[in-house]
């Protein structure tokens, strides 16, 4: 089952190669129970970018696999590798390559066999890898919200006439615009602590973020205000840490089984078809977002002009095993309607 909306400016939606995840027995808590036991014949090196978020991010993977392996501390280390993203956060520079820019160096590392395992925030996954890497499970996943960051103002709707929003995402800077026409966007780059700084110092009126990451660096207490899921749908992938191993690597692939959440990669199936279907990235202003209930997965996706007033939706929804095809259907159905001269990119 499936919908489509095309949306007049203002109006609000209701809210890799593809893998097809097989469900396996889960806790509680949705994570995979491991089937058998791992025996550590030698350590795994975890391969992360070196932001005190990505830090977070794979010390955590890191000691979700000690703790359900019965591993020591030397058993899992990590490599911190410093990507062209990174380089080009640094400099200030127009990020080239897309969201690759932030896997290249450290997928080359995999590739060569100097790490075992990777770990990223799945919102900055491009949707296809070298050949040779698959993406072999999730974390669960966090809040996917976004939140406004601001010294001075607690709403979008109470920014003064012509603010200042600074974000280098174009999916944020659409949706502010499909709220506030008025408000005027430029690039802020940086991690998160670099960004909250320069909106304390007043170089914006505001910025916005994923409330996962302040969660989980123990900032949350900065937002000012966490925006809705219908107002301001969330990247594919927010609130997701992927963790990706070479093709075929049965010891990493047993790992990742015993502390990865089925849930999240069976949304996060849904939701990465949909995208690659539209051949998003960085320079696409796109938004979805998936559930899983009870057997059943529903998704909602949208793609918005640069400047948020043109604004097309679909959902839809029906059993895990077909999540994919679900996303993908999302896709097709906009594309379907897309302008010409917003197609740049879509398939």
């Amino acid at each position: 089952m499936s919908t489509l909306k095309t949306l007049s400016p203002g109006g609000v939606s209701p809210y890799n190669r593809m893998k097809r995840w097989r469900v396996r027995p889960t806790s509680h808590d949705g994570r995979m129970r491991a089937r058998s036991k791992v025996t550590a014949t030698k350590s795994f090196i975890i391969g992360t970018r070196g932001s005190p978020l990505a830090l977070w991010q794979a010390n955590e993977v890191a000691a979700r696999l000690r703790r359900a392996l019965s591993l020591a501390e030397d058993d899992v280390k990590l490599d911190i590798i410093r990507t062209s993203g990174d380089m080009s956060q640094a400099s200030g520079q127009a990020l080239v390559g897309g969201k690759g820019a932030f896997t290249k160096e450290i997928d080359e590392a995999m590739l060569d066999g100097r790490i075992d395992l990777a770990v990223h925030s799945a919102k900055d996954m491009p949707t296809s890898f070298p050949d040779g890497i698959d993406i072999i499970g999730y974390l669960p996943r966090e809040d996917v919200r976004d939140c406004l960051i601001s010294a001075r103002f607690t709403s979008i709707e109470d920014l003064p006439p012509n603010a200042h929003i600074g974000t280098a995402s174009l999916r944020r800077s659409a949706l502010v615009k499909r709220i506030r026409p008025d408000i005027r966007t430029s690039v802020l780059r940086g991690n998160v602590d670099t960004r909250l700084r320069k909106s304390a110092e007043g170089e914006v009126d505001a910025t916005l973020l994923a409330l996962a990451g302040l969660k989980r660096l123990g900032l949350a207490d900065k937002a000012a205000a966490i925006l809705s899921i219908e107002q301001f749908p969330p990247a594919v992938g927010q609130g997701a840490v992927s963790i990706t191993a070479r093709t075929g690597d049965a010891r990493a692939a047993a790992a990742v089984a015993a502390i990865g959440c089925v849930d999240t990669g069976l949304a996060l199936a849904a939701e990465r078809a949909f995208l690659k279907r539209l051949d998003g990235s960085c320079r696409t202003p796109i938004a979805g977002h998936a559930t899983i209930q009870n057997g059943t997965v529903s998704f909602s996706g949208m793609f918005l002009s640069d400047d948020g007033q043109q604004v097309f939706t679909a959902s839809g929804s029906g059993p895990v095993s077909e999540a994919a095809q679900i996303g993908d259907k999302a896709a097709r159905d906009i594309l379907a309607v897309l302008p010409a001269s917003l197609r740049i990119g879509a398939a």
